[in-house]
């Protein structure tokens, strides 16, 4: 068993490889070190999830553009965000903290690049975890639509939806080991359930859609009269469905072999999940048996209808089990790793009440009040729901327009200052430069295509609220810069910052 950093310091045992190099960073040993590499790649691969984020918005992406657009979208953006993926994996593996995005901003661009880069990966977690759980609701009441004939109503699904946050809060205070199990657990899951959804899809219908239908059928239920705006749309799927792959570098600070083993999850999990999502996709969309009937399908749900019109009603039942199973884990790892980056966040100073969310539990070591305070912003990100027929979609743009951003900044300041980074063991040698633009210039691309309207004519129910989602939290990122700055300090390197020197004298007391 690995022994704590909290024992190690009582027994004043030398520090290992990892404790030393998260020192050299600024930082001492308060996490649990029990992750192994596998662990920390299931972590990044449960939460992008392609049981999740490609089913979740399969409706969404029929009525945008059709099969054509999610097959043809799906092959276009996967090697855009492996791009992006593997520019970020290389500056993991020089600076491996649960901080991640936003430290790295700091060592390469300063103080504000760092807040704002904070605060925008902040905003994506919260809206991953808000649109993971609120997609879990769905895919658990169009189960209990077939099982019961249950009719769900937006305040069941929203009662529903908080049961299910509560859930995750609560098996994320169990520690770093049932962490590692469930992770692992979690990306056999995917992986065998998606062979086992897609043999039910390719074996048992009679019937299945020719290519033409897969690879050429557009569809337009948008309301926009432009083909190529409708297109673009399109690409909050795979955008959505292939975020989330930084959770390996939140979770470094509980992984041995971090510099290494946290930049392969974010490129591995993204390959694995780019190629599996895309063969799941296909599989779906072959097995259409009746376009309308399924896009309103009384379950509220489209993969769900195809279940039904294609391996039948037992069949649906058991693999829409499958695919909750996998959802709920998944929902799980984006909890863990949305808690640790405020985690560390608040570690550093940038958080309101600071003081109370940086608290780690000496008998778990796990951030209980971050991990609460996560599912707290969810619970209140999704309310909206309960008036707005595009809730679901805007949350979900919310998660892609904080997390893309906030992935390519520090990216950005790599290219730009390169004589402030000393690439880690992980790097891409000469690929650097042209694999960092690529993924700059796609991130500034995605970034504003999901502030627009994503359906007309825009009214109440249809407006997409994802700019003042972003509005409102750079509002309060200026202004508690402006007020609450002087209590933000990143480590530069070397030393410890304020509150990790206080715990270490906490423990020579």
């Amino acid at each position: 068993m690995r022994t704590s950093a909290h024992a190690r310091s009582q027994r004043s045992e030398p520090l290992d490889d990892d404790e030393r190099t998260l020192k050299e960073l600024g930082y001492t040993q308060q996490l649990n070190r029990r992750m192994g590499a596998f662990g920390n790649f299931s972590a990044s691969l449960s939460v992008i999830s392609i049981m999740s984020g490609t089913l979740l918005l399969l409706g969404y992406g029929l009525n945008s553009g059709g099969p054509a657009v999610v097959v043809w979208g799906w092959l276009a953006v996967g090697p855009l965000v492996l791009c992006l993926a593997a520019a970020l994996a290389e500056i993991t593996s020089r600076y491996p903290t649960s901080g991640g995005l936003y430290y790295m901003a700091r060592r390469l661009g300063g103080e504000q690049w760092s807040w704002y880069t904070g605060w925008l990966n902040l905003l994506g977690l919260l809206g991953g975890i808000a649109a993971q759980d609120y997609g879990i609701a769905t895919f658990t009441a169009a189960w209990a639509n077939l099982q019961f004939g249950y009719a769900p109503t937006p305040g069941s699904l929203l009662v529903l939806y908080a049961a299910i946050l509560a859930l995750h809060g609560a098996l994320n205070l169990f520690g770093t080991r049932l962490m590692n199990f469930l992770t692992s657990l979690s990306a056999w899951w995917h992986l065998v359930g998606a062979v086992v959804i897609v043999g039910a899809l390719t074996l048992i219908p009679s019937h299945h859609q020719p290519a033409g239908f897969v690879f050429s059928e557009f569809t337009n239920n948008t309301g926009w009269s432009s083909p190529v705006y409708v297109v673009l749309l399109g690409m909050l799927l795979p955008c959505f469905a292939l975020a989330g792959y930084d959770t390996s570098a939140h979770l470094s600070e509980e992984t041995s072999d971090a510099s290494v083993a946290a930049a392969r999850g974010i490129i591995r999990s993204v390959a694995v999940s780019w190629i599996a999502g895309g063969i799941l996709l296909a599989a779906l969309l072959f097995a259409v048996q009746d376009y309308a009937p399924t896009l309103g399908s009384e379950t509220g749900v489209p993969v769900a209808q195809i279940f039904l019109d294609a391996p039948g009603v037992a069949t649906a039942k058991a693999l829409l089990l499958v695919i909750i199973v996998a959802q709920f884990l998944c929902g799980y790892a984006v909890t863990a790793s949305a808690s640790r980056m405020i985690y560390a966040f608040a570690r550093d100073g940038a958080l309101p009440g600071s003081a109370r969310w940086q608290k780690v539990s000496r008998r778990t070591a796990i951030p209980a009040n971050a991990v609460w305070l996560a599912v707290l912003v969810a619970f209140v990100l999704a309310l909206p729901s309960l008036y707005s027929t595009t809730a679901f979609s805007a949350v979900t743009a919310i998660s892609v327009v904080g997390f893309t951003p906030a992935y390519a900044i520090p990216v950005l300041l790599r290219l730009r200052h390169q004589e402030r980074f000393t690439p880690g063991p992980w790097h891409l040698g000469r690929w650097s430069r042209p694999i960092g633009w690529v993924a700059v210039f796609w991130a500034a691309g995605a970034t504003v295509l999901f502030l627009l309207p994503q359906s007309s004519p825009v009214t109440a129910t249809s407006f997409n609220y994802t700019p003042v989602a972003l509005l409102v939290a750079l509002i309060m990122a200026a202004l508690w810069w402006r007020f609450g700055r002087r209590s933000y300090g990143v480590p530069r390197s070397g030393t410890a910052n304020a509150h990790d020197q206080i715990e270490e004298a906490e423990n020579t007391i």
